[in-house]
């Protein structure tokens, strides 16, 4: 019997492989196996851009191979490497002298582990277990060769059959097939190929995330590849199948789409592309597909008009050489960093961008900082210590270039950092632009841990592309927009800075942009210590925030974000939180979308800093019952508030990802223990930071003045005709100049302004206006006082609880707790009525204005 490898005979294919013409020299780095660093795919040191095309399958031949034979497969394999092509995706498994002639080629390869993904699956056990089997052959059989890109253990799992199942038992099963194709080639990187109509699976397992997409106008395209980066989140975003059909739009156009949606797909960060298909020859479901040319060749294998445009494209990825890029002064401020300022000036010197400069701010350094920054050739300016915000101005003072980009002294950017940012200014009109932090796995398991707890600096989006606010350890700025608004306000001296010049920007009308590929990598703190005191900082610079700017606080101190706090992707669902997919009537949908819905409050509140006195005043009442018992009634209270904390840090911690999976059930136990114990201190450091520097529950940002807190009304002649909302705008104005807290009713409300007197008290007014001809008018405000509900049930709460204890004869308890229901009344009145004062200080400052 004649030996077979891979259904083709062996001996005649080595045979035609020697009679090849001699390939081409490889680059070294063609037998190091590709790994995924961030956002991007590396080979070695280098960053891989996977510029590919599919190629099959093709009509089996009598040996039943789908792929010819090894001299059209070299001839095809040659063209495209000619033509800028560095990676091929297959559909089925390819034998082992194909993958020998695509490394003799300098290509890798996309193996896909094809099985009955059509059908209903699950429903058989056996079926199941035999899918998991041929993905286990498939990667055995092409395991370790050097051409191997990736495997792919599925694509586009029809919509129809993932409704069936629902989602969770499908994504359960693709990582049962994820994990059985890491057994077989455990240095093999596997994916899943996803599509648009089941966008919503969540696949966190993968090592990087795949989507084939179809979209022929440019603007639809950029805003959903936005979309599927913060899917994606820190894992790169591969296009494994975008093309036009030349059939049906001719080749010219087929031409010209490719090179916008190829330049698009790169500039939109996406770390690879395969353009559908190499070659008009396409053989599915036993048929020759004749009524489809997506090929960037003929059948007969002569090239089209696209072979070229995608060959040009690809050389140049993944930006057009001739772009003219804006010149960029990255400043690093640095204090005492020592330890991780190389690493940084490391990464600087190996920017691949033309155009830039780099200033090293050492800011009262008393170690060895700036003689290693030095070292690197970087200009170095040294200052007295005067904290973070007053080195960043210092930096923008000598800066020379029109976009300022500002990377902390513990953090290391990507090769490509520059040219991201870079590219969304040029084509954006946002005056500022940040990307994305990750943790460096090399800096230990603590490292990893606290870069899976909360408090890392992180930004947050307002869209896929708007930013609400970037973080200070990656962020970039039109030179004269932070000159606008004066620089960095200097009281900001270790953190809160970056939030302040966020809003500062924003205040002017100005708008924040965000772009995935920018990326850096970011030291985490090394110990629990320095984590505990990094938000401990936190804490303080959010209490001289709310000093500033109140109004972006509620009432108990919580800043009040408008956007969406942007995590690592592909995030499992919350405790008590569900998702709601929008499939389409009847499953019908194109792109099928997953919608969060928002967390139950008492979940909320248990995530906030302020949860932890709600403990500290059930633990007070407790002990307090010790002298009276019906205050132990305070005792289950006080065992669900922490009983809930336990609960989310536990959790949390069970969803965190590690760059490497931890070997044994105690490696899992000791990381994700110290995790939930993270998320119990994050929220504590917070809070702590914020008391000492003033922001309490019971702090009041107001006027000292006090009127009786009483409905009243108002009335103002005005010989000046002014629309509804100038009048508002500027009541609201001379509000905020005399440091009260305003706030505007929204869409459904009757009022609209609401004046904050404190936590349990605030004044809401609404204005009408008549109209007396002649431009006159008479301006009408009706004001009443609004009493929080909470202080009002705590009041009677506690007074009854006191009179309970006073019956048990429990005088020490019952006079406490008569004094604390006593403040709470004093607090309610008094917030309301400073509240009033305002609101009348406000409107006197109106009318004098009016007399003038």
């Amino acid at each position: 019997m004649t030996k077979k490898t891979g259904d083709c005979q062996e001996e005649s294919v080595r045979q035609a492989i020697t009679n090849l013409v001699r390939p081409p020299v490889l680059p070294s780095t063609t037998s190091v196996r590709p790994c995924v660093r961030g956002k991007f795919i590396f080979v070695g040191d280098e960053k891989l851009f996977v510029c590919g095309v599919t190629y099959g399958p093709f009509r089996p031949d009598e040996d039943g191979c789908e792929y010819h034979n090894p001299e059209v497969v070299a001839r095809d394999f040659a063209l495209m490497a000619e033509n800028g092509v560095n990676t091929v995706r297959t559909y089925t498994v390819p034998p082992r002298w194909l993958l020998d002639v695509a490394q003799q080629h300098g290509l890798r390869v996309m193996v896909g582990l094809p099985w009955e993904q059509h059908i209903t699956f699950l429903d058989d056990k056996k079926r199941a277990q035999s899918i998991e089997e041929r993905v286990r052959a498939g990667v055995r059989a092409c395991a370790g060769h050097p051409a191997i890109l990736c495997y792919t253990i599925g694509n586009e799992i029809p919509a129809s059959i993932v409704r069936w199942y629902g989602r969770r038992r499908i994504e359960r099963f693709l990582e049962r097939l994820y994990w059985a194709a890491k057994a077989e080639d455990p240095d093999g990187l596997v994916t899943y190929v996803n599509y648009p109509t089941t966008e919503y699976l969540q696949l966190p397992f993968v090592d990087f995330v795949c989507f084939n997409v179809y979209l022929e106008s440019q603007e639809p395209l950029e805003a959903y590849l936005a979309r599927l980066q913060n899917l994606a989140g820190n894992k790169p975003l591969i296009m494994a199948e975008i093309g036009l059909d030349s059939q049906r739009n001719g080749e010219e156009v087929q031409a010209s789409t490719l090179d916008w949606q190829i330049r698009t797909a790169f500039a939109g960060g996406c770390a690879g592309i395969f353009v559908f298909a190499w070659t008009d020859e396409w053989h599915r479901g036993g048929h020759d597909i004749e009524d489809w040319d997506f090929g960037l060749i003929r059948r007969d294998r002569s090239p089209k008009r696209a072979l070229s445009i995608v060959g040009r494209v690809y050389a140049e990825a993944p930006f057009p050489a001739d772009t003219i890029w804006p010149e960029i002064s990255v400043i690093v401020c640095s204090y005492n960093g020592c330890r991780t300022i190389g690493d940084c000036c490391e990464g600087l010197s190996q920017l691949d961008y033309p155009n830039y400069e780099v200033l090293i701010v050492d800011d009262g350094s008393s170690d060895k900082t700036a003689a290693i920054a030095s070292a690197y050739g970087f200009r170095v300016i040294s200052t007295e210590n005067r904290g973070l915000s007053n080195a960043r101005n210092i930096g923008l003072e000598e800066a020379s270039g029109e976009i300022i980009a500002y990377i902390d002294d513990d953090a290391r950017p990507d090769p490509h950092w520059l040219t991201y940012l870079a590219a969304t200014f040029l084509n954006t009109y946002f005056v500022a632009v940040g990307g994305p932090n990750i943790t460096i796995p090399e800096d230990g398991w603590i490292a990893e841990c606290i870069g899976n707890s909360p408090g890392n600096p992180t930004h947050i989006l307002l869209t896929d592309q708007i930013a609400e606010h970037i973080p200070g350890c990656n962020m970039a700025f039109r030179k004269t927009a932070l000159q606008a608004v004066g620089g960095f306000d200097p009281q900001f001296r270790i953190a809160g800075d970056d939030v302040d010049i966020c809003w500062s920007l924003q205040r002017r009308g100005w708008t924040l942009g965000f772009n995935p590929a920018a990326m850096v990598w970011h030291h985490r703190r090394s110990s629990v210590k320095a984590y505990w005191k990094q938000q401990l900082n936190y804490g303080k610079a959010e209490a001289l925030l709310e000093m500033k700017w109140p109004e972006k606080y509620n009432t108990v101190g919580h800043l009040i974000w408008r956007g969406r706090l942007y995590n690592d992707g592909l995030t499992p669902t919350a405790l008590f939180r569900s998702w709601r997919i929008y499939y389409g009537v009847w499953g019908s949908r194109l792109f099928q979308s997953v919608y969060d819905t928002a967390p139950h409050t008492l979940l909320s509140l248990a995530a906030m800093p302020e949860w932890y006195l709600l403990i500290a005043m059930l633990l007070g009442l407790s002990f307090l019952g010790i002298q009276s018992s019906p205050l132990l009634l305070a005792l289950p209270f006080l065992m669900v508030t922490i009983g809930i904390s336990l609960i989310q840090a536990g959790q949390r911690a069970a969803q965190a990802k590690f760059a490497t999976r931890p070997q044994s059930f105690i490696d899992q136990l000791k990381l994700r223990s110290l995790i939930a114990l993270l998320h119990l201190l994050q929220p504590l450091a917070r809070l702590w930071g914020r008391l000492h520097y003033g922001l309490t529950p019971w702090r009041r940002r107001s006027p000292p003045d006090f009127a009786f807190p009483r409905p009243r009304n108002y009335l103002i002649w005005s010989e000046r005709w002014q629309a509804l909302e100038t009048r508002l705008e500027a009541i609201e104005a001379t509000l905020r100049d005399q440091g009260a807290v305003v706030s505007r009713g929204g869409d459904f409300d009757r009022w609209d302004l609401e004046i904050r007197g404190g936590l349990f008290g605030a004044v809401r007014t609404q204005m009408a206006i008549e109209e007396h001809g002649g431009g006159k008018q008479l301006v009408r405000f009706r004001s009443w006082p609004r009493y929080a509900l909470v202080g009002l049930v705590l009041m009677v709460l506690l007074t009854i609880i006191s009179l309970a204890a006073a019956l048990n004869q429990a005088s020490l308890a019952s006079t406490l707790l008569g004094l604390i229901a006593g403040l709470f009344a004093i607090r309610v009145f008094r917030d309301s009525a400073a509240a009033m004062a305002s609101f009348l200080q406000g409107i006197k400052q109106l009318e004098k204005g009016e007399e003038q």
